[in-house]
């Protein structure tokens, strides 16, 4: 029973770092091709570029970001109990699900774009970036589901490349797209005196096509995978009986009543982002700042401080995505202890990685920059200082709100982020509004929802679930061999910058010496010992340095 439990720890945690790694991977090329983007669009581009996407999202979280959640949790109780008839049925009604909910969406953007752009989020000029999109929502929706079918069969490559070849078209064909748009944006701008809004507006909605590109890619990829995969999938269903297979109904109603807790939890905790520029934008306007001002603001924070933060966070989004399945086969073996450990590795993974990297993104704000986007401005530092610690809250928060999923506690994460949500609202008003910290409020108010998440969150999986969170190893040590690193990070940076004069050069050695201090603070400090780095994929690896080091007995 033993080794059972180990192995299936060790996939679990192996399954979520393939999707984290491919994640990571699509962020950075994500962070990379954002560069040059930015270069040819500008911040006020930027601006209308993100104001769209969180427009897209919104309309994505409603119609189908649910949905690869939602059927990776139902093919997963299913396949685990041998059940492969009624996986194969979740399959087709999922698909239909999400060509429906998909082309809904679409019709709402199509028809509403104008009115939303402009009279709700006060950005007009991002219209142009959010027609591109309305396509995608229909793609991306059956693409969550191929990517849930298999999660929910406990594979994530078939996802993780997908991911990364969306990111490459994307990137390629973003770049390409704004270039040639924001000229020609430029020139049709002339005529109506307006010549540098067109440009960014028309360069952004060539960042858009290359995101409608890059998702028809992935899904060109999964379809091509999942008929392979069905071929074999089909001969083997020839070999079971045919028992116990639910009605095409059912599995409807199923599914709906699956995907709605998500998609109240998903949609309350990602709309966020949308109100918060909806709010500021509005206040700002209020106390008579320009629409130049408040939108070149936005534009650093979504296209350069947001883009920077979610790199880390985009490993908790994976490690979540991929706990979902396997803490539902847990439960539905009735292995709760089996559900506990996973908790606790999860959980234990996450904070590993976020406490480094909040600190570092705070004491290298300026020099990533000035490295990633020749921003020297001090309102940028300033926002990843500030925002740095919002790493650790949402990192945490994203994870625990698919591990409440996961244990079948699906509306306690609605209720949660519904009352984080009313509070940090509440609180961006007040610091708006009595501070006049503009942006800033926005920042802060962000991290405070990620915080109040975590502690709400917290609470419902110790009630629900009986795991009690161990706080040395997963946050003190963690913190600790962080704070230490940060301190020498700090020194390598000015010392290697003082004697060479050159930002790259001291950026990114003082990143790579900190990592190798980190890492060498939290063995030192017994944060991991050799059976928790052998569940990290290539763990004996990692194990055999660190004994050839003497940091492991």
């Amino acid at each position: 029973m033993g080794k059972q439990n180990k192995k299936s720890s060790t996939s679990f945690l192996v399954q979520g770092s393939i999707l984290a790694i491919a994640s990571i991977v699509s962020r950075i090329i994500g962070l990379i091709y954002r560069i040059p983007l930015t270069n040819i669009i500008g911040d006020t581009g930027n601006d209308y570029y993100g104001t769209a996407f969180q427009i897209y999202n919104i309309l994505l979280i409603i119609s189908s970001y649910s949905l690869p959640l939602a059927v990776s949790k139902l093919v997963s109780a299913n396949y685990s109990q041998g059940r492969r008839h009624n996986v194969y049925r979740i399959l087709k009604c999922a698909l239909i699900f999400g060509v429906c909910t998909g082309t809904v969406a679409a019709l709402i953007l199509l028809f509403g774009a104008e009115f939303i752009t402009g009279t709700l989020m006060k950005t007009p000029m991002s219209v142009f970036a959010v027609r591109v999109l309305i396509p995608v929502l229909l793609i991306v929706a059956v693409l969550g589901v191929m990517r849930g079918f298999f999660q929910g069969l406990g594979t994530m490559m078939p996802s993780a490349t997908s991911q990364i070849l969306e990111q490459i078209a994307n990137a390629i064909v973003s770049v390409w797209a704004a270039y040639v748009l924001a000229d020609y944006g430029a020139k049709a701008g002339a005529l109506l005196g307006d010549a540098d809004n067109y440009s960014a507006a028309y360069g952004a909605a060539g960042g858009t096509l290359g995101t409608a590109i890059g998702a028809l890619v992935a899904l060109l990829f999964c379809t091509f995978v999942l008929v392979v995969y069905l071929c074999a999938f089909k001969r083997s269903l020839h070999r079971e009986r045919k028992r116990n297979v639910d009605s095409y109904g059912s599995i409807f109603h199923l599914l709906i009543i699956t995907i709605i807790p998500v998609l109240l939890s998903s949609t309350i905790y990602n709309c966020n982002t949308v109100i918060d520029q909806a709010v500021y934008k509005h206040i700002a306007a209020y106390q008579g700042y320009t629409a130049n001002q408040y939108g070149s603001w936005n534009g650093i924070y979504t296209g350069k401080y947001t883009v920077l933060i979610n790199v880390p966070i985009s490993i908790a989004s994976a490690m979540a995505a991929s706990s979902v399945p396997a803490l539902t086969a847990a439960y539905a073996a009735g292995k709760k202890g089996e559900a506990k450990r996973q908790i606790g590795i999860a959980t234990r993974f996450i904070m590993v990685i976020a406490f480094p990297c909040a600190v570092g993104m705070g004491i290298l704000a300026s020099p990533i920059l000035q490295l990633l986007f020749r921003d020297s401005s001090e309102t940028a530092a300033h926002m990843l200082q500030v925002g740095a610690v919002t790493i650790l809250f949402f990192s945490l928060s994203t994870l625990s709100n698919g591990l409440l999923q996961g244990i079948g506690r699906m509306k306690e994460p609605i209720k949660n982020a519904i009352i984080a949500l009313v509070l940090h609202l509440g609180l961006l008003a007040a610091l708006m509004f009595l501070f006049d910290l503009n942006i800033f409020a926005v920042v802060i108010a962000n991290a405070a929802f990620g915080l109040i998440m975590c502690i709400l969150n917290a609470g419902s999986i110790r009630r629900y679930s009986g795991y009690h969170q161990e706080i040395r190893k997963t946050f003190f040590v963690p913190a600790i061999a962080a704070a230490g690193m940060g301190v020498v990070v700090w020194l390598v940076y000015h010392g290697i910058l003082y004697v060479l004069r050159v930002n790259a050069v001291a950026t990114l050695l003082s990143i790579v010496i900190g990592a190798a201090v980190y890492a060498v603070l939290l063995l030192l400090l017994k944060g991991l010992n050799e059976q928790e780095i052998l569940r990290f994929p290539k763990g004996r690896m990692l194990a055999d340095v660190a004994k050839k080091m003497h940091l492991l007995k």
